[in-house]
């Protein structure tokens, strides 16, 4: 009996050890769980890949705001960086602390910062820009950084002076940007010499007998380029192989009919057969280029350009794409085309940069090998991590001249950062007013953006919180 006791006791002693081992363990597996949660952080990057990056230990990041605000906050204080109030939701991040160089600032969508004595600059996305909520009054040591790769159909009151000028710092498409995202769609000089996609001449000529000389692939038809009026006028003189919405002559598989396919394998092998691309921009400003110049290019087919007028500071060669603008009229660029359609020489010409792997563009090659962030390249910041570290850099530049006594570096942007010209419409396809087209829409939509610029602009400048209804009535004042 007294063994039976002994052997129920010695049992049951093991399984209190055993439950108390267990919940042990489980405790490392949950304080293991919390250090690896604060150790790294997923960025979701604008490309599509996520990147993952050290986190210092002692930072908390801000996931139940709620509960732990307060404490994390007076840590913060206690730290002393400095706060980057994203305005903008774009990164989605309640609390990271960000590594830029020797200096390190605090990026935040938390609005509650807004008073902070710490917060020093604001981030607005152009996109998202809104005069609904500005973080208004604006005090002496609040800067503005804008974020804007977009071209004017997003957004057309950022691209006047009025608005664009109220900024401290920023980063669009345009050169004289102080961070410059021009060559945001090119990942780097390997991609446009690689010969993965090229078709050799030989075989595009037999393809001859089935493609168009020209393909158009677009689905976003009618901007305010007006590229589609003069596809269509083209399609007048020459053959052209229409995707997409716009114009549309001709299907794709039905695996590359979703819009996320413009970028598959198989999408751009059906393009790399054609001898010439309508490489046409939703917008005609300088410096905003985007894939649908860098995709021939990269794919071994000469694109016929329009947008930019600044293009030829960017491409490869000078002898590497064909320019609408040299044209006066569609009928002589089906002409031209025709011709180098049917002279092998005089086309090879166009891609004799790419078969040599020779880019003879210093501007260009400049700007890859000294842009401090990269393209869906894993190695690399992206731009927005650039864009963000630029703002906190220059905070701590001047945080720094202040502790010398020394009067603060004052930064704006002007109107080269971000500007484009009203819209037009090509002289051989005039206005004719359709119902709810969109083409009829852009050059009204310009003009009624200058007034909502300069009415922005009085309400900021008066510095205090307006409605709505204040902004419309002076919008419609004029």
């Amino acid at each position: 009996m007294v063994r039976i006791q002994r052997g129920k006791l010695l049992a049951f002693c093991l399984c209190v050890m055993a439950t108390v081992f267990l919940l042990i363990t489980l405790q490392v597996v949950v304080e293991l769980g919390k250090f690896e949660g604060k150790k790294f952080k997923s960025s979701h990057l604008k490309d599509g890949h996520a990147q993952t990056e050290a986190e210092p230990l002692h930072l908390h990041p801000f996931i139940n705001r709620e509960g732990l605000a307060l404490n994390r906050e007076k840590a913060l204080a206690a730290d002393g960086f400095p706060i980057m109030l994203w305005w903008s939701p774009l990164t989605g991040e309640t609390g990271r602390l960000g590594q830029c160089g020797a200096d390190a600032c605090f990026f935040t969508i938390n609005r509650t910062y807004l008073h902070h004595h710490r917060t020093k600059a604001f981030l607005f996305y152009g996109t998202d820009f809104s005069i609904d909520s500005l973080p208004l009054p604006r005090k002496a040591h609040h800067d503005w950084a804008l974020f804007h790769e977009e071209s004017p159909k997003n957004n057309y009151k950022l691209f006047h002076q009025p608005v664009i000028t109220l900024f401290n710092y920023t980063a669009t498409f345009s050169r004289h940007s102080h961070l410059p995202l021009t060559t945001q769609y090119l990942e780097g000089t390997e991609v446009l010499t690689s010969l993965r996609y090229l078709v050799p001449l030989r075989s595009k000529n037999h393809l001859r007998k089935s493609l168009a000389p020209l393909v158009y692939v677009q689905s976003d038809c009618d901007p305010p380029s007006d590229r589609d009026s003069y596809v269509r006028e083209l399609m007048t003189y020459i053959e052209v192989d229409s995707y997409g919405e716009c114009l549309r002559n001709k299907p794709l598989p039905p695996q590359l009919s979703n819009p996320a396919s413009m970028d598959a394998d198989g999408f751009y092998r059906i393009l790399a057969q054609y001898k010439f691309i309508l490489a046409f921009e939703n917008a005609v400003c300088n410096d905003y280029i985007t894939e649908k110049l860098w995709r021939p290019l990269k794919l071994g087919v000469v694109p016929v350009y329009y947008g930019s007028p600044s293009i030829a500071d960017w491409l490869p060669s000078n002898r590497s794409a064909i320019l609408v603008s040299e044209f006066s009229h569609p009928r002589e660029l089906a002409s031209y085309i025709r011709a180098l359609d049917q002279d092998d020489r005089r086309y090879q010409a166009y891609i004799e940069w790419k078969l040599k792997g020779e880019i003879s563009n210093q501007r260009l090659l400049t700007a890859l090998r000294e842009r401090k962030w990269g393209v869906q390249d894993v190695k690399q910041d992206n731009y927005i991590d650039a864009f963000e570290c630029m703002v906190c850099t220059k905070v701590w530049d001047n945080i720094r001249l202040r502790e010398k006594g020394l009067p603060p570096k004052r930064w704006q942007a002007d109107v080269t950062h971000l500007s484009c010209p009203e819209p037009t419409v090509f002289a051989f396809s005039p206005l004719v007013p359709r119902r709810r087209s969109l083409r009829e829409m852009w050059i009204p939509s310009f003009q009624q953006s200058k007034k909502e610029a300069r009415a922005l602009r009085w309400l900021v400048d008066r510095n205090q919180n307006f409605s709505t209804q204040e902004f419309w009535a002076l919008v419609f004042k004029d």
